[in-house]
This record gives C-alpha cells, structure tokens and sequence, in this order.
C-alpha cells in the first residue's frame, strides 16, 4: 500500500494552522480534490478521499506525527498540532522529491509508525 502523500501533506499543513478551529480531514479532501481539478487533473471520488482522509488523521495521530492541541495554544479538543516527527514527515512532503516517496512507499503501511519512521527518516535527505 502507497499513500496519497499530497493529501497526507495537506492534512499536516491544516493541522499545523488549526489554532482555535476544529481539524476537519473530510473538508480537507474535498478541498484538496478541487485543487487538483484546478490543475487541470480529473476529479477523484470524492467518497473515497473522504474516507482516506480520516483513516490518515488516525495514522497521524497513532504514530504521534500530531497530537492534540493544547487549550493554551489554541485546542479546540478536535484539532491538533505536529510532533517533531509530524514536523519532519511535512518537511519531506514538501520537499516533493520522488526519492523520498518511494522511500517511504517501500515500507508501505509500517512507513506511519514511530519505530519505521524514525529509522527511515535518518537515511532521508
């Protein structure tokens, strides 16, 4: 299994500005399928991205890429904030470097866990 690491970045980014507003994966998909029939790329199921955005914001949250928000900083207790490895795990996705998908594609859904990750991430530009 390969992930939409598009998607799977447009999550983070949301997550890492949503101070005093709920984190809203479905609306994210739907947002992200308009920006990429913007592009000019045909219009994904939108169903489908639905659900794979919601099963990724449990792969973030269980592989501690986020957690939830502080009150202090801004928790609403339906958002979130990145981890240092949520910090690097966007870091990589925005770098867009085919190299670096591959990489974590070859470890398909072990590439969301803590331990495969951290280890992965060290050979990782």
């Amino acid at each position: 299994m390969s992930y939409n690491w598009d998607l799977m970045r447009k999550l983070l980014r949301e997550a890492q500005q949503s101070a005093y507003r709920h984190f809203t994966p479905r609306q994210y998909a739907e947002q992200f399928a308009m920006e990429l029939e913007d592009a000019g790329q045909p219009l994904p199921d939108l169903d489908a991205l639905r659900g794979e955005a919601a099963a990724y914001e449990g792969h973030l949250v269980n592989g501690e890429f986020m957690v939830p928000r502080p009150e202090d900083e801004g928790g609403t207790a339906e958002n979130y904030m990145l981890t240092p490895r949520g910090e690097r795990l966007l870091q990589l996705l925005e770098d867009r470097d085919e190299r670096i998908r591959r990489a974590l594609d070859e470890k398909g859904t072990a590439a969301m866990t803590p331990e495969v990750f951290d280890d992965l991430e060290l050979t990782l530009p």
